[in-house]
């Protein structure tokens, strides 16, 4: 339920000309509720107006804004409230400016969506690139024409304002998003990035960009799809050392494979070991999709702290791997970790249990999707799975499990209190004419009865309020779960 403050900030703002010219005379307590108003409801002239008199040093949208938890947080924030913010930037002032920090991070879209009412990562970098482009074009004019009158230069404003945000770049956006890091330097906005999103550069591109970035506020380096190699990243990687706050970092699909290596490689390989070990304070490492088949031990062992968040899907795990990591100083801390698309249903299955039982105290997301588990191998984990009493994540989907499992599974996880989400997948008993094993493919592909799985869901609804859970989302929609991102746990 809205606040009386809240509901009075709403109304206020509906009148955009009057609530402009009402705000020299409100006490500043009331900009913060103004602005959360007037930035959900798309009221571009008092957002603007408020950017331009803001009274206090620094503007969060995080501080400020309703938080992912919360009802109404804006997670692809509305096109004109964002670009009504950014284009204040370049506004006069309307008074002498206090406004010294601009944070806009906290959004957790990481894609170019398709909804043309919001503003998409992608493009909220590039819109806050050529904002910083056009400040210092502004000043640079400035300055030539107070030279030609003979007059001191003047800037527009008296400090420069730092603008804190999270960059996704790809080949299409480098070139801006470079040039703005490398004027920005010196010009009225600072650009300053917190967490790094780079797709489908190359190597020495990254290695440009990672060079403009403040070694101060970057705490999140993911570079996707950039098919770099072991070569590449060992280019890259050397160059994170000087990010003293760096916690997570990501290099999924990057073309690595370990497992039959050249002399060469063999080397590059060690020198990568080498440059994340030079990460003092990193706690996340995503290395997704990369053949490390027996080399576990060597990648992780020379961290220099134990990870709270370890993603290695896709990664052609072997037993040897698991057994390893359930016996390394990671177990114990790990908050989030996956294991999707290896199978664990064979020799694995053993080392997975130990590894579940060592990190039983601390882990909060679990994400086993497409892992070969049937229905056998669920009980037998069940109670090494509900001893981690402190999951708020499960994701099974993609696995060959009956319906009959699921409902054992759906019974046996009412333990856990603090359960809020389990993907689980079509039930086996579900498709027509499935093969049998069924691969992933045919998991994925098969066609369903769906009939029959609105029967099993419609058990599984009367099994949840039977045992009053309804607390807990079951879903088989495996996207759109961002909520469960490392710096949110």
């Amino acid at each position: 339920m809205k606040s009386l403050l809240a509901l009075c900030a709403v109304q206020v703002t509906r009148y955009q000309t009057l609530a402009c010219r009402a705000l020299a005379s409100l006490p500043r307590e009331l900009y913060p509720a103004l602005f959360r108003a007037a930035f959900m409801n798309g009221r571009t002239l008092v957002l603007q107006a408020l950017v331009q008199t803001w009274p206090f040093p620094c503007l969060s949208f995080r501080q400020l804004l309703p938080q992912p938890k919360q009802m109404g947080w804006p997670e692809k924030p509305r096109k004109e409230s964002v670009q009504a913010v950014i284009l204040a930037l370049l506004a006069a002032p309307r008074r002498k400016p206090h406004l010294r920090v601009l944070d806009m991070t906290g959004f957790l879209d990481a894609s170019c969506g398709q909804d043309p009412t919001t503003m998409s990562m992608w493009a909220r970098s590039v819109a806050v690139a050529r904002t910083c482009l056009s400040a210092q074009t502004q000043a640079r004019a400035a300055q030539r024409l107070a030279k030609r009158r003979k007059l001191e230069p003047q800037v527009p404003v008296a400090s420069p304002v730092e603008v804190h945000t999270d960059l996704l770049v790809n080949r299409t956006s480098y070139s801006v998003l470079k040039e703005a890091l490398l004027t920005s330097t010196c010009g009225p906005l600072r650009l300053r990035c917190r967490d790094l999103w780079a797709e489908e550069l190359s190597g020495p591109s990254t290695v440009a960009l990672l060079e403009l970035l403040d070694p101060v506020c970057l705490r999140q380096v993911d570079l996707r799809f950039n098919n770099l190699g072991l070569s590449g990243l060992c280019m890259v990687v050397p160059h994170m050392a000087k990010f003293t706050h760096l916690l997570s970092l990501k290099l999924q699909y990057s073309n690595v494979d370990v497992r039959r290596l050249t002399t060469e490689a063999e080397g590059s390989f060690q020198h990568f070991v080498s440059a994340i070990g030079q990460l003092k304070c990193l706690k996340e490492l995503n290395m997704g999709s990369s053949r490390l088949s027996g080399r576990l031990h060597q990648l992780l062992s020379g961290l220099q702290g134990p990870l709270e968040s370890l993603e290695l899907p896709f990664c052609a795990l072997l037993s040897g791997d698991l057994s390893y990591l359930a016996q390394s100083p990671h177990a114990t801390h790990l908050k989030k970790l996956d294991l999707s698309g290896n199978k664990l249903s064979g020799d694995l299955l053993g080392p997975f249990q130990k590894l579940l039982r060592e990190a039983s105290a601390s882990l909060l997301c679990l994400d086993v999707t497409e892992c070969q588990l049937m229905d056998v191998h669920l009980v037998s984990i069940l109670p090494t799975l509900c001893s981690c009493t402190h999951l708020r994540y499960i994701g099974l989907y993609g696995n060959p499990i009956a319906s009959a499992g699921l409902k054992t599974l759906l019974q046996h996880l009412q333990a856990l209190s603090e359960l809020q989400l389990v993907v689980y997948p079509v039930p086996v008993d579900c498709y027509k004419d499935l093969p049998w094993p069924p691969t992933s493919a045919s998991l994925l592909e098969g066609t369903v009865d769906e009939e029959k799985l609105g029967s099993v869901q419609a058990e599984l609804q009367q099994l949840i309020e039977a045992i009053q859970r309804r607390d807990v989302l079951w879903t088989m929609d495996i996207y759109g779960h961002n909520s469960f991102d490392y710096f949110s746990l």
